[in-house]
């Protein structure tokens, strides 16, 4: 029996064979990995390089994910289809032009902002919300030509409608989790999640604490009832998982993702100063062997064995196929 497609719509960990083996015995056929917080284009490119090097180094473990064909091809050949995506779009700097270059490169997801105010839309830190920019509408329009899928998972309540409203393509929201499960200031409002489903897109869960009811200590069934009460609400079709999965990163690492060169102080965002570095995963979920546990999980509250496949992976196989290439 062909097992279910396991598809993580994100991740950013320290990465080694180590974590490329995980994947292996944890059967995830698909996962879409930062390449840039914070890194100007020449940064983004390096990043492309040394992933060049990791496809080299372990032929027998992961891919080069470009279309979700890929994705049949590493289940096909037990390997792990990797896909490109940026958390903020300094990689396109100010120029437009770098959205076609970096969809040839490989990318195939952009966050329009992080959690500050960017040339392109709002962040979910800021006090005021502007919605998206003049460039920012040119760049959607761009990246809707090219095919790099528009993330909002870091954008505020304005600017992520619309986003939504604005693209001729569905957006994503690769990773958080519903305001109404767990207030934080990066899960999303229920006025939210319809914008981007309603239209389409895509939104997958968290397993970052910081997202979670009751952080660490979160239990597997808190989480899966969350996304069951969330299809009823929305459509299963549109939900996936997006882990946000931070595996073997120091807590320097937290430090650059939240402080980037904007600022010389630290900003501990949704950590505190007394806990400034990542926060334990939850016991359930600890790395990439654990989505078993999700998809147990998320049948033992009751979902079909359609729904948790869609949930788990096809939902997002679904989207990629028709989301990652050129418009006509």
């Amino acid at each position: 029996m062909t097992q279910q497609m396991r598809i993580d719509g994100l991740q950013y960990a320290n990465w080694s064979e180590t974590i490329f083996r995980q994947m292996r015995e944890g059967g995830v056929d698909a996962v879409h990995v930062t390449i840039a917080y914070h890194e100007t284009f020449r940064e983004t490119v390096l990043n492309f390089e040394r992933w060049n090097r990791w496809f080299e180094q372990y032929p027998d473990l992961i891919l080069k994910g470009l279309t979700a064909a890929d994705i049949d091809v590493a289940r096909e050949t037990g390997r792990t289809a990797i896909f490109f995506g940026f958390q903020n779009p300094s990689p396109i700097e100010d120029d437009i032009g770098l959205v076609e270059i970096l969809h040839t490169l490989g990318a195939r997801f952009m966050q329009l902002t992080y959690n500050n105010q960017s040339l392109l839309a709002t962040g979910c830190y800021e006090d005021e919300d502007t919605g998206i920019t003049r460039m920012g509408r040119q760049v959607i329009k761009e990246m809707n030509r090219v095919g790099l899928v528009v993330d909002m998972s870091h954008s505020a309540d304005r600017s992520t409608i619309e986003a939504a409203d604005i693209s001729e393509r569905p957006i994503a929201i690769t990773h958080a989790n519903p305001h109404a499960w767990q207030p934080a200031l990066r899960n999303k409002t229920d006025e939210v999640i319809r914008a981007v489903t309603q239209n389409g897109g895509m939104f997958g869960f968290s397993l970052y604490p910081h997202h979670l009811k009751n952080k660490s200590d979160c239990t597997l069934q808190d989480f899966c009832e969350m996304i069951a009460r969330t299809a009823d609400q929305f459509g299963v079709d549109h939900l996936g998982i997006g882990s946000d999965l931070c595996q073997d990163q120091p807590d320097s690492i937290v430090e650059w993702m939240r402080t980037g060169r904007w600022t010389k102080e630290i900003d501990y965002g949704e950590g505190s100063a007394a806990a400034p570095g990542f926060p334990a995963m939850p016991t359930w979920f600890q790395d990439n062997r654990d989505f078993g546990n999700i998809e147990q999980g998320l049948l033992d509250v009751g979902m079909s064995a359609d729904e948790v496949a869609g949930v788990m992976g096809g939902n997002w196989y679904r989207f990629f196929a028709e989301n990652f290439g050129g418009q006509e």
